[in-house]
């Protein structure tokens, strides 16, 4: 398993809470540095493969995608479709879940629990990503991911590094 990522900046972890759906940073001293209003998923906590729920525990970024790009960058299998959102292409796409503008990838660290046969988020495809500003935050509504703000996960993005301790609650 990966290092625990000790950046540069006073980062510690993200410590993201289901009941609260917010996101906070946090850096060494346990201060919190940013708070984000969030959205976990609909179908509420939970770690099996195909549930729709976003899974608990301690995770760490393992790849992170979207750097330099514009905000509301639209992404289908973590690749940039040269799109990017707007009422009209939502229109046009009704049913889409919309990933946008970054993704950082999530890798469960616990063993049978976020991790392995039947549990394992990063398989599952479980990121932190943009989603459209039109949709709501504060409310679980997401398939399985931790949606942000466009600004906010970008101005997340650039705080934090792949191996950054992520601790689901």
């Amino acid at each position: 398993m990966p290092p625990v990522h000790t950046p540069s900046s006073p980062i510690s972890h993200i410590e993201i809470s289901i009941s609260d759906q917010t996101l906070v940073l946090v850096d060494s001293s346990g201060q919190a540095l940013a708070r984000y209003r969030i959205s976990t998923a609909l179908n509420g906590p939970g770690e099996r493969n195909a549930s729709g729920c976003t899974p608990r525990g301690e995770h760490y970024v393992r790849a992170m995608i979207g750097r330099g790009l514009p905000l509301n960058t639209v992404f289908i299998a973590r690749r940039p479709t040269g799109e990017r959102y707007s009422p009209e292409l939502a229109a046009a796409h009704p049913d889409r879940d919309w990933i946008l503008s970054r993704i950082l990838w999530l890798c469960g660290r616990e063993w049978g629990r976020n991790r392995g046969p039947g549990v394992d988020t990063f398989r599952r495809f479980i990121y932190i990503h943009g989603t459209p500003d039109t949709e709501p935050m504060g409310v679980a509504h997401s398939h399985g991911c931790i949606r942000m703000r466009n600004q906010d996960v970008a101005d997340l993005f650039e705080r934090v590094a792949p191996g950054t301790r992520v601790l689901i609650l």
